[in-house]
């Protein structure tokens, strides 16, 4: 069962793009740099206030890699936004290790980008976090979930995006969700949807209803948490869609560029972007 889990989180991530834009280094842990990759679209300027998306890959907490997002970066870029893809730890897979490490990493890369939103030409209170899977549960975790911090950082730097894209994410990790076996009775430190407020950012969420690893009604109860808090939650379902069905390369892309569209609209919506249907 376990490995069977394994490699639906490991083919869930996709092909294996190389991650688009300049690495820079975000942190070094153990003596082992950790990268963050910069997507600008033409004409940046670091004096620019545009908005940007922060991304982590998916992977079980195990594996994966920035790449997947490439595509998605690459098209925001084009777009007028600057986009990051964030490398961070994995746990062994033979642990039963929680993803404290893999948070800490998140919100180590959303302090170094909100801090430094001059250098990059990002508007500091314009920021989104998106992912897939593990990744939109580091994602959704940032808007939710306090703790979790770097010894030594400088936690006055919020960590909260402004917004929250997600694919397929396993943000509920509570004893009927997926990941729980790695938090147990501590998973009210960990699960995103056991930590809504109404402080939490407005997200969109797409899920497969054939996803085995988390089921419609999880979806469903995580956009009532968020509208009882009184915070905008869009969700999109695909019918017969598994787990990574958002992917680029997946289903000659008709999954991704409808996900890509619906993630337009929302952050036209926003303001973020200026809708290319009528021109503006």
């Amino acid at each position: 069962m376990v490995v069977c889990v394994i490699s639906v989180l490991l083919s869930a991530v996709g092909s294996a793009e190389k991650p688009s834009g300049q690495p820079i280094v975000y942190k070094t842990v153990d003596g082992v740099d950790l990268s963050i990759y910069v997507s600008r679209p033409q004409g940046w300027n670091s004096k620019d206030s545009r908005p940007a998306i922060v991304f982590f890959h998916g992977g079980g907490w195990t594996g994966g890699a920035p790449g997947q997002f490439t595509k998605h970066a690459e098209h925001y870029a084009d777009r007028g936004l600057v986009c990051f893809q964030v490398q961070y730890r994995l746990l062994d897979r033979k642990s039963k290790d929680p993803p404290e490490v893999c948070l800490r990493d998140a919100r180590s890369a959303m302090r170094f980008v909100r801090s430094r939103a001059a250098e990059f030409g990002v508007n500091p209170d314009r920021i989104a976090s998106s992912g897939g899977s593990a990744g939109g549960h580091l994602a959704a975790g940032l808007g939710t979930l306090k703790g979790c911090d770097e010894p030594g950082e400088d936690t006055s730097v919020s960590v909260v995006p402004n917004a929250m894209i997600l694919f397929n994410p396993v943000f509920d990790n509570g004893p009927d969700g997926w990941g729980h076996q790695r938090v147990g009775d501590r998973y009210p430190e960990f699960s995103p949807a056991h930590n809504i407020s109404q402080t939490t950012p407005p997200a969109i969420v797409f899920l497969g209803d054939s996803d085995k690893l988390i089921p419609v009604s999880t979806l469903t109860e995580f956009q009532k948490k968020m509208q009882a808090a009184g915070v905008r939650c869009e969700t999109q379902v695909f019918p017969g869609m598994p787990h990574g069905f958002f992917n680029h390369g997946k289903y000659d892309n008709r999954p991704y560029e409808e996900t890509i569209r619906a993630t337009d609209r929302f952050l036209e919506s926003l303001g973020w972007l200026k809708s290319e249907a009528s021109g503006e």
